[in-house]
């Protein structure tokens, strides 16, 4: 059996649990975990070895650890900033009217992740609109 992911990422769910009880339901927690043998990546294929790349790869690293946290909020560099969700998705959809019925590559690269369904579903309506 393979596990996935960065447990650090992608805690269980429990409904109106509290912290140590979500912590206490993953999966290191279990008995299963010391038979589990764990293999590390050690190169991040989906970003190029660029110096802007791997600094963006150390903040988020940085951020997972909470080392970034100023009073319980996170600095996000004014480059990752979007006024709005119009000025958002003119960002990140700017080439929209210029494709092909064949162009399905672009929709996989140009991705708009959201950690609620009802914020997709805002987003998703803009975006038709």
């Amino acid at each position: 059996m393979v596990f996935g992911g960065d447990f650090c990422q992608t805690l269980p769910m429990v409904p109106k649990g509290t912290c140590q009880q979500v912590v206490a339901a993953s999966l290191c927690r279990e008995n299963l975990w010391k038979h589990i043998k764990c293999l590390h990546l050690r190169q991040n294929i989906h970003l190029g070895h660029s110096e802007a790349n791997n600094q963006h790869a150390q903040w988020l690293l940085e951020i997972s650890a909470g080392a970034t946290m100023d009073n319980n909020e996170i600095q996000v560099p004014q480059s990752m900033v979007c006024a709005n969700l119009n000025a958002l998705i003119n960002r990140i959809y700017s080439g929209i009217g210029n494709l092909r019925a064949q162009d399905d590559q672009y929709f996989l690269d140009c991705i708009i992740l959201c950690p609620r369904n009802d914020e997709v579903h805002d987003i998703n309506e803009a975006i038709l609109q």
